[in-house]
């Protein structure tokens, strides 16, 4: 990441703006938005499917697996504001093969630290896990406040946008598929 060019844009948007990037409360913003964007764009060149490397055998266990509220950031491509949420995360393993619950919320905070869009934020979170783990069924549930929808535009505060991904079981069984919404609470 070229943190300097950041400062040099930040600078520019600044003066832009009409402000003074020399007054004192400005001095060192460049600085702290180069920072910051260094830490909330860290993963743009990684692949999450990475992530889902640790696998686990649980012999027979085909029974869905739910980790749910799992909070996440993430900054819109449209707007370069923020949107966060929770995302919901249940699948359902394929001759037993399983991967830690912690990776589940990794795969989210890896694809959540990039440019975004809460619909391929989505499907990226599924076809990670689809490609990693081979499951008979996924079902992903997002929810999330949109700051481009709050503090502009249609200006909105307390909307949320709810995008899901289905695979497998929960796409072809309606049992299957409320089932795990109604562990979400959907």
């Amino acid at each position: 990441m070229d943190k300097g060019k950041i400062e040099r844009a930040v600078r520019d948007i600044l003066e832009a703006i009409g402000e003074d990037p020399d007054r004192e409360g400005l001095l060192d913003t460049p600085k702290r938005v180069a920072k910051m964007y260094e830490e909330i764009f860290s993963e743009v060149n990684r692949d999450p499917s990475e992530v889902l490397q640790v696998f686990f055998e649980e012999e027979g266990h085909e029974e869905l697996i739910l980790v749910k509220d799992i909070p996440f950031y993430s900054c819109c491509e449209h707007h370069l504001v923020p949107f966060f949420g929770k995302a919901h995360i249940g699948y359902i393993p394929r001759n037993g093969k399983i991967t830690g619950l912690s990776k589940l919320a990794r795969v989210v905070d890896c694809v959540a630290k990039r440019p975004q869009l809460q619909e391929r934020f989505t499907t990226q979170i599924v076809e990670s896990l689809e490609k990693q783990l081979n499951p008979l069924g996924i079902i992903v549930v997002v929810e999330a406040e949109h700051m481009c929808m709050t503090m502009r535009g249609i200006k909105k505060p307390g909307s949320k946008t709810i995008t899901s991904g289905v695979r497998g079981a929960f796409q072809s069984d309606a049992k299957a598929r409320a089932e795990a919404l109604q562990l979400m609470k959907f």
